[in-house]
């Protein structure tokens, strides 16, 4: 069983949500971060990348900090952010095109991670676990949401559906792409009780998105542990959950700066020495997926290719499709076309290679080929929800920039403090 545990929040003020809210702290850049809180003073972003409004300091410096502590604390005692009087947890709708998807934002257990109840897929990078890890203990506060995922029994996400009261929700965020961010809180303390025993049947989660959120918390708990000043609160962190067949999954990109020692036709004629190379011809670049050309009986692996203004379907057969790591598309590609081939080894942080994950249009891949600044683009299938928890299970991990899940979550909306 995993504990669930309800909280009082900050949260922003009556009709101030949509001012507050802002994308997480690790899908901008540091001038991107700077124009957020330029063209809206009231953003969070002011908290969670708080160099953007110092030019010239480095990130990791300890005024960066000291300042995201600091501006928390003014929006606080402005009025902006105001703490419930009451625990709670926070049902969290977001409406996406024409989908729902809806969790709830509640504390979990640091011990729960720690005895891997809390199961990961990925690998955290120390650079950016040591960012967030002085972040979370300098503020005092989980600032942004770990998206942990739950295998529901069937009844868990009807309850917590139902918990949505009629009319407007307590707060609502519009981001300029058209997603509406809803939040309505539940104080109840029946309900609140109801939804602990439920996950009393729940053997694990599993995190889909914030890794380094998550590890992070559990180094600040172990770090005030060792220095005696351990709370309660400090042995949670905040997540949002959602049952793993309420989310979705997409491809993560993969683009390549030079072919290496290669040029377009040889990099061509070496790849179908390796896999079936076809020319896929027209593809409607206005979507996110490219479908395979055919079905196959045997499972195959099956990415795409951009390259001197063509599209390419590369595939093989899957030579251990038992073998939940190897028979991923991802890891085809690692090995054979980025390792053998391209000679990158290190794919988290090889200049020459970079990722564009999400739902973002085929059109963007072709444009940065098209203007010369990677060499070529390969555009990746989904990987299924239910075999990113099958290798969670197995205490495996897969490969850099597997997954891309959706929905993501804005910061600023439920904030958690240690205190």
């Amino acid at each position: 069983m995993v504990k669930i545990y309800s909280f009082p929040a900050l949260r922003p003020k009556i009709g101030e949500a949509e001012k507050i809210a802002s994308v997480p702290y690790d899908v901008v850049s540091t001038e991107e971060a700077r124009e957020c809180i330029e063209n809206n003073p009231k953003s969070f972003m002011k908290v969670i990348r708080s160099e953007a409004t110092m030019p010239g300091v480095s990130p990791n410096a300890d005024i960066v900090y000291e300042t995201a502590k600091k501006n928390l604390e003014k929006m606080v005692s402005e009025g902006s952010l105001l703490r419930d009087s009451e625990p709670g947890i926070y049902v969290y709708r977001v409406k996406q095109g024409g989908s729902i998807y809806t969790g709830f934002v509640a504390n979990v257990s640091v011990k729960d991670y720690e005895e891997n109840k809390i199961k990961r897929h990925e690998h955290t990078r120390y650079e950016k676990e040591e960012d967030r890890t002085k972040h979370i203990d300098t503020t005092n506060a989980n600032t942004g949401l770990v998206v942990l995922l739950y295998r529901d029994p069937g009844e868990i996400f009807p309850y917590i559906e139902s918990l949505i009261p009629k009319g407007e929700p307590d707060s609502l965020a519009k981001v300029d792409s058209g997603v509406v961010h809803e939040v309505f809180p539940v104080y109840d303390k029946d309900a609140i009780l109801k939804i602990q025993e439920m996950f009393e049947g729940v053997d694990a989660l599993y995190i889909a998105d914030g890794h380094h959120r998550a590890k992070s918390s559990v180094n600040v708990a172990e770090k005030r542990r060792e220095e005696g000043r351990i709370t309660e609160e400090a042995e949670r962190f905040m997540a949002v959950i959602f049952a793993e067949s309420r989310v979705k999954v997409h491809g993560y990109s993969r683009l390549v700066k030079d072919l290496g020692e290669y040029t377009p036709e040889s990099f061509i004629n070496e790849l179908a020495k390796k896999f079936d190379v076809k020319e896929y011809g027209e593809i409607d670049d206005t979507v996110f997926r490219i479908p395979p050309l055919k079905e196959s009986k045997t499972p195959l692996h099956v990415f795409h290719m951009y390259l001197k203004g063509k599209w390419y379907e590369i595939s093989s057969p899957v030579e251990n499709p038992d073998d939940a790591i190897e028979s991923l598309d991802v890891s085809a590609i690692q090995k054979t076309v980025m390792e053998d081939m391209l000679k990158i080894t290190d794919p988290r942080a090889d200049p020459r290679l970079e990722y564009l994950g999400g739902a973002r249009p085929l059109a963007d891949l072709e444009t940065r080929v098209d203007s010369g600044s990677f060499a070529a683009a390969f555009s990746m299938q989904p990987v299924k929800v239910e075999s990113v928890l099958k290798i969670a299970d197995e205490g495996n991990v897969m490969p850099p920039k597997s997954t891309w899940f959706e929905p993501k979550l804005l910061s600023g909306l439920v904030i958690h403090t240690l205190d």
